[in-house]
């Protein structure tokens, strides 16, 4: 019993030293400049570095993030915290990531057959495309999956390159619910400008005979996408629509108004759109 005392007022005392080493440490960068922009570590990076049996804790903080942000529970966040860096690089790139994918696509499906369909045409699904349809992975894989702040400009030219490959269980969720009879309509944050490109990209990558492709019309530039996507839901109900079913890897496309009857998030740790 007294060993392990030891070994937890040990444990105890290296975590209180590294944390104030790594207050004291980010307080002398933000006087030195005073528009450094400060984020909360995680854990205490020194820890983790200089006491690698730890590494499983470090792992084990880094799902606790990842889970918090999957369930809305962090709100508003800009990056991928740097110590979680490698773990959600391994995470996007590795199996757990086609898993839950996998688990998404699956439950979706058995509540579309589940549903009775009307028949006279009304019946809505709605897809969100990036993260959702296609993936955007070869884009992130040189931003360091989520580490950098999001640069509008360079993801518009990955758009403009047209090679978003399919998100393979979600192409499979689109054939189902299109041959339910469901009127598939796709909601995205991508701009107008990029209809051609991103009609061109869907039909190259499996996705066809959709009703409906919503873009942002200029009237629509500067609106949070939790608005947006509520106005144009909106729009979907005066025109007689039933929003059954909506499919979206952030919340800004499943939550606000005129939602749908089910919501299927995707996993998405990368980034947050509010």
């Amino acid at each position: 019993m007294i060993p392990f005392l030891f070994r937890i007022f040990f444990l105890l005392s290296l975590f209180s030293f590294s944390f104030s080493f790594s207050n004291e440490d980010s307080n002398s960068n933000f006087n030195s400049d005073s528009t450094s922009h400060y984020q909360p570590r995680v854990f205490p990076r020194p820890l983790i570095v200089e006491y690698p049996e730890f590494a499983e804790e470090a792992g084990l903080r880094c799902g606790a993030w990842r889970v918090a942000g999957e369930a809305n529970n962090l709100g508003a966040w800009k990056t991928v915290p740097e110590e979680c860096a490698e773990y959600v690089k391994a995470y996007m790139t590795g199996k757990g990531y086609v898993v839950d994918l996998e688990m998404v696509s699956v439950e979706a499906g058995e509540y579309a057959r589940s549903v009775q369909l009307s028949g006279d045409g009304r019946d809505a699904w709605i897809f969100d495309i990036d993260e959702t349809l296609l993936s955007n992975l070869p884009y992130y894989a040189a931003h360091g999956y989520g580490l950098e702040v999001f640069d509008h400009e360079k993801f518009n030219d990955w758009v403009e390159k047209g090679v978003a490959p399919a998100i393979e269980h979600s192409l499979k969720l689109y054939e189902d619910v299109l041959n339910l009879g469901f009127k598939v309509i796709l909601l995205t944050g991508r701009s107008e400008r990029h209809r051609s490109v991103t009609v061109d990209n869907l039909i190259n990558a499996g996705f066809k005979d959709w009703d409906q492709l919503i873009l942002r019309t200029s009237d629509d530039q500067g609106k949070r996408a939790i608005l947006y996507k509520s106005e144009k839901r909106n729009e979907m109900e005066k025109d007689g629509y039933r929003i059954l079913g909506n499919s979206g890897d952030q919340w800004s496309d499943l939550l606000g108004s005129s939602v749908s009857v089910r919501s299927f998030k995707l996993p998405n740790p990368m980034y947050y759109i509010p």
